[in-house]
């Protein structure tokens, strides 16, 4: 059994704790009261905002009538899958932006230098700003890609050694086959709801 001087030595402990009094350790902190849904589990702290996550969840909340924890657990799943899908959009706008970016950068190093105009002056026609790669001037800018070069961009995406377009395809997929299983559960109860109230009305009658 504790003491009481125990209880009093806890007592005083306690009033010296005072919380994280650093910056990353405030906010490594900042998600400890978390504990509803699949927050924890389901955003990545160094990436997204938990604030973020309990609004998008809160908002899945509203869309249905939750009665029982068997609803609300399903409810609370389902916002997790829609927050991973919605991520999965991101990587893949990521992933085109890289290869954009990759394109542009092969552009600029196609460019040819001032100093070496007069060198490679015979092969280009006269007024034509085309380099000897086929890249114009004009072409190389940040303005947004063309069809041509966002195709470009999907087939690099397609044909790279790690199949990162194709495991991101059937990474949705699979969020999207958990998130139909989800909302069959959803409709399949809330079909059974009017029947549970005539019924809990027939009891109490």
């Amino acid at each position: 059994m504790t003491s009481y001087r125990q209880i009093e030595a806890n007592r005083r402990n306690a009033l010296k704790s005072t919380g994280p009094k650093t910056e990353a350790g405030k906010h490594s902190s900042r998600c400890n009261a978390v504990r509803h849904g699949l927050t924890a589990g389901t955003v990545i702290g160094a990436l997204e905002d938990a604030e973020d996550y309990k609004a998008f969840e809160a908002a899945i909340i509203a869309d249905y009538d939750a009665q029982s924890a068997v609803e609300r657990e399903l409810v609370l799943r389902l916002a997790s899958i829609l927050w991973r899908l919605r991520r999965a959009t991101t990587m893949e706008t990521g992933l085109f932006e890289i290869q954009a970016q990759n394109l542009r950068d092969y552009w600029q190093n196609c460019r040819v230098a001032p100093k070496s105009h007069d060198v490679i002056h015979t092969l280009i026609r006269p007024g034509d700003s085309t380099s000897l790669y086929g890249v114009s001037d004009s072409e190389v800018s940040d303005s947004p890609l063309g069809v041509v070069e966002f195709a470009r961009c999907f087939l690099r995406l397609a044909n790279l050694p790690n199949f990162a377009l194709d495991r991101l395809s059937r990474y949705e997929a699979t969020l999207w086959r958990q998130a139909d299983r989800l909302l069959c559960a959803l409709e399949i109860l809330d079909r059974r709801k009017p029947q549970e109230r005539a019924s809990r009305v027939r009891r109490d009658s």
